[in-house]
């Protein structure tokens, strides 16, 4: 278990001084500045976003801002790479996070407002063509397999 943790501490630090990382600048500038190993200040700064989240003020604004501003600006720069993995990895993201807004339980529901904004007013639109297309080749089945008895 401790070999596991090492490991994992070792990879976030190997994260946190990669210079491709957005991050790494701004917390190698706090590093100075507060005197504390950045491991430290990134842990703090999670933990503070946490409970910010949990109980605090405009926690929603956080919450918008770590689930969807900052996936929308990576994603962006992922694009504008060079590197595909990059692509894939957001990619990934926005696939997933569309999947459990279908799915969520809640008045937001995606597959409700899908289902309400898209699905049945297009529908209701073309429901009587379809209709009629599907009957006209109903008959035209009809006719082939009457004449061929």
């Amino acid at each position: 278990m401790s070999n596991k943790l090492i490991e994992i501490k070792d990879k976030l630090n190997r994260s946190l001084h990669d210079l491709a990382n957005p991050w790494t600048r701004v917390l190698e500038k706090a590093e100075k500045k507060v005197g504390l190993d950045r491991l430290y200040i990134f842990l703090g700064s999670i933990a503070i976003i946490c409970l910010w989240l949990v109980f605090g003020y405009c926690a929603q604004l956080v919450c918008n801002i770590v689930g969807f501003l900052y996936p929308a600006y990576v994603s962006i720069h992922a694009i504008e790479s060079k590197s595909k993995d990059d692509d894939t990895k957001w990619l990934t993201y926005w696939v997933c996070l569309c999947m459990i807004w279908l799915m969520i339980p809640t008045e937001f529901n995606g597959s409700l407002i899908l289902y309400t904004k898209v699905i049945k007013p297009y529908f209701l639109k073309h429901h009587q063509t379809i209709d009629e297309k599907l009957n006209k080749v109903k008959e035209s089945a009809n006719k082939l397999l009457e004449k061929s008895e």
